[in-house]
């Protein structure tokens, strides 16, 4: 994806089982955060760091979604775990990571595997790609995407 790209179609279900799709999203500013794996460090610094700071997202009028190929039970866990005000989606076919470029190579201890790179996509209300966050600083991602 490049900024000025509309949002592409998607299908995911969040933790409470409700399907949601880009044409949903429409209609207010938008950040989706993609993230490797539910309760390890990195992945609980950064949303951590989004629930602290989900007020001046609001503020800002924005909706936030993470996304994780991980199930809708380990959502659950990880939202209620960490009071996460906001929903996760469930991606397991990686197809909605694809969409968005959000999965790929990754090299961890010399071995290069496939899967999902720490990216956050930000868009206006219309859909239309504003940025792309791909260095993501887990601890201040807020004040990267702010």
């Amino acid at each position: 994806m490049q900024v000025g790209d509309k949002m592409p179609a998607f299908r995911a279900t969040d933790e409470q089982g409700r399907v949601v799709t880009e044409k949903e999203l429409l209609g207010k500013k938008t950040v989706i955060y993609f993230y490797p794996k539910d309760s390890t460090p990195g992945c609980t610094a950064e949303a951590c760091n989004i629930r602290d700071n989900y007020h001046a997202f609001l503020a800002q009028g924005y909706q936030v979604y993470g996304v994780s190929k991980d199930s809708q039970a380990s959502h659950v866990r990880f939202k209620e775990k960490y009071a996460l005000p906001f929903p996760l989606l469930s991606d397991p076919t990686t197809e909605m990571l694809q969409a968005f470029g959000a999965w790929g190579e990754k090299k961890n201890y010399g071995k290069v595997t496939m899967g999902t790179l720490r990216k956050t996509f930000i868009f206006n209300a219309e859909g239309i790609l504003e940025r792309i966050i791909e260095k993501v600083d887990t601890k201040n991602h807020s004040a990267q995407i702010l």
